[in-house]
């Protein structure tokens, strides 16, 4: 036997870690905020680039529905009109043109954008050489910012005018009668 034992001195036993330390749960608790951020994060800019796409389908099917009634009514509908007659023919100007209406142009109305505002419609368009803008406030809900969508964006300048590769384009669309 030992000398420990014959002296009835025990040796200290080993305490059982049942649980953890105040900086263990810290450390676990910042991982997780950490990771939970990045999701978050990347969940709101995927929402936000939704909206934009929403937004952006909507303005091409108002714009065929624009010239399907360009066909019906052999002009673009005028800025008091605005895109309503898309969709109602009592939104017309001149009461001899409801025999001509053949809408409605779109299956359902869309008075508004996916962020609540309603479409800016200009006849004639600001963009030398274009009949109409189609024009989407963004959500900022403020016209004239960057965050605003444009149907002719992709066509137009910065300066607001027509880029030279697409100016062979817009006589026909120009057209207003």
């Amino acid at each position: 036997m030992t000398t420990f034992n014959r002296l009835n001195i025990e040796r200290p036993r080993r305490i059982a870690r049942r649980g953890f330390t105040i900086i263990e749960l810290l450390i676990v608790i910042g991982i997780l905020l950490a990771i939970g951020g990045i999701v978050l994060v990347n969940v709101i800019g995927a929402q936000d680039r939704a909206d934009v796409g929403v937004t952006k389908v909507q303005m091409q099917g108002i714009e065929d529905g624009l010239q399907r009634f360009r066909v019906d009514m052999k002009r673009w509908p005028s800025e008091e009109e605005g895109v309503a007659v898309l969709w109602s023919s009592s939104g017309l100007e001149d009461e001899e043109d409801s025999s001509k209406w053949g809408g409605p142009y779109l299956q359902k109305p869309a008075p508004t954008d996916q962020w609540g505002s309603a479409w800016i419609y200009r006849n004639p368009s600001e963009i030398e050489g274009l009949s109409y803008d189609l024009i989407s406030v963004g959500p900022d809900r403020e016209e004239g910012t960057d965050d605003d969508l444009n149907i002719h964006e992709s066509i137009a300048g910065e300066d607001g005018s027509l880029d030279d590769e697409f100016s062979d384009f817009a006589s026909s669309s120009s057209e207003n009668g």
